[in-house]
């Protein structure tokens, strides 16, 4: 990344930057990209994704249906109140 795009993405995140940080940050800047290139030579073909580098398990449960009692869609919009077909409307939080 040259000087001239450090800016420029400086100026779209509303940061300033001097004439240090700008010399430091492309270099720095150039060393994550040789480490990221870096990573592109393994094979991870066989892998599967990960949300964190830890989880040895997958914290995203499956979905599955629940029997609750009282839980029953027709239990629930009679619950509401108010609706629009057999939508609940909620009101605007914004």
């Amino acid at each position: 990344m040259d000087t001239q795009e450090l800016y420029v993405t400086a100026d779209l995140a509303h940061i300033q930057l001097t004439e240090e940080e700008v010399s430091r940050l492309a270099l720095q800047v150039d060393q994550m990209v040789a480490y990221f290139s870096k990573m592109s030579e393994f094979d991870v073909s066989g892998l599967e994704p990960t949300t964190h580098m830890q989880v040895s398990r997958s914290r995203v449960r499956a979905d599955e249906r629940r029997d609750i009692p009282g839980a029953h869609p027709d239990i629930l919009l009679d619950a509401a109140e108010e609706l629009e077909d057999r939508f609940i409307v909620i009101p605007n939080v914004l």
